[in-house]
């Protein structure tokens, strides 16, 4: 099988990824093997292939935003089989015995393994997955479905976290694949929705999904202006970015970090941007109930995927394109066509 393979990672500039041919992988008994239909482009891959987060093999296939059928299964396979399709996420196997796994908490699992990081992903034409690990997904176009699985259910988890009052007023930072689902999310369950972006394409794509109101950030806030959000979430990887959210956080509300990986936080002014029961709160991750949950409303509520295709070679030139925010909505790979 065709797969794109990080040995060392350096910038997405200098096409990190290499093309290389390889068996199909053969599943384990409690695992499938999935022939990858599509495959999204995630910020957490560019911090794979750039570094950010430190390399844990000698080379892995990125990947976490998975779409694909299974067309193999191991011998202790109890609920799918050849032909279902399925997606696979960026959480891939927990120990199920720590403290976290038994109190509802796998997220925070200190054993948990990663599709694309810990064991290789989708950048290929196939991929193995525990079952539990897999998710059922209806028929269609696949590429629509691929961000679901990672900008869309950790984009949930995060908007949990900082979910106010009903009917409160949700700022969000940085417009990419998470934002423009999750946005989108919280707009159709009753919330104001307000996109923070420097980019006027992605402030442009936020009104037509359903924002309430734009705000250049670079424009920044008009001078003596009064905080007026209820909650926040950060996807820009940038400390600069969630003291900007705190600085436009009324008392009591909560700013979620949806980032894997960030710049440092600057020095804060704790009266002006802590004090009055103001929280902040690093999202690490998903449970699989978190995906469940998610993909039911993403299905019910018809939440739409804004997606640009491309084959699976130009995966080099996808990440970069993703690391200079010149991708609306979000990217998708395709391994069929070469």
């Amino acid at each position: 099988m065709q797969a794109m393979v990080l040995h060392t990672p350096t910038p997405a500039e200098s096409s990190p990824l290499r093309a290389e041919e390889r068996p199909l992988p053969v599943p384990g008994p409690t695992e499938v093997r999935v022939r990858v239909e599509r495959c999204g482009v995630c910020r957490t891959d560019l911090h794979v292939v750039e570094g950010d987060l430190p390399p844990l093999r000698p080379s892995v296939v990125p990947g976490h935003e998975v779409v694909g059928r299974v067309d193999a299964v191991g011998g202790e396979i109890q609920e799918l089989a050849v032909g279902d399709r399925v997606g696979v996420p960026w959480l891939r196997s927990t120990c199920g015995r720590c403290e976290y796994c038994r109190s509802g908490r796998e997220n925070l699992c200190p054993h948990k393994s990663f599709t694309g990081y810990t064991e290789d992903g989708g950048y290929a034409e196939a991929l193995t997955v525990g079952e539990g690990y897999a998710f059922r997904l209806p028929e269609g176009d696949p590429a629509p479905l691929a961000p679901l699985l990672c900008a869309g259910i950790v984009g949930y988890r995060a908007l949990k976290l900082a979910l106010p009052r009903p009917g409160g007023r949700i700022g969000f930072f940085g417009f990419g694949g998470s934002a423009h689902l999750t946005l989108q999310l919280a707009a159709k369950l009753g919330y104001e929705t307000v996109a923070y972006s420097r980019n006027p394409a992605h402030r442009r794509l936020a009104s037509r999904l359903g924002a309430s109101e734009t705000v250049a950030t670079d424009e920044g806030a008009p001078p003596g202006s009064a905080p007026s959000l209820d909650a926040a979430v950060v996807f820009a990887p940038s400390g600069e970015v969630v003291a900007q959210a705190l600085a436009a956080l009324k008392k009591g509300g909560t700013v979620a970090v949806s980032s894997i990986h960030s710049s440092p936080l600057p020095s804060m002014d704790y009266d002006r941007l802590i004090f009055g029961e103001r929280r902040l709160v690093g999202v690490e991750a998903n449970t699989r109930e978190d995906a469940r949950e998610f993909l039911d409303l993403a299905f019910r509520l018809r939440l739409e995927s804004v997606v640009t295709e491309r084959v699976l070679l130009e995966a080099n030139a996808a990440l970069a394109d993703l690391k200079h925010g010149i991708v609306d909505g979000a990217v998708v790979l395709d391994p069929t066509r070469h």
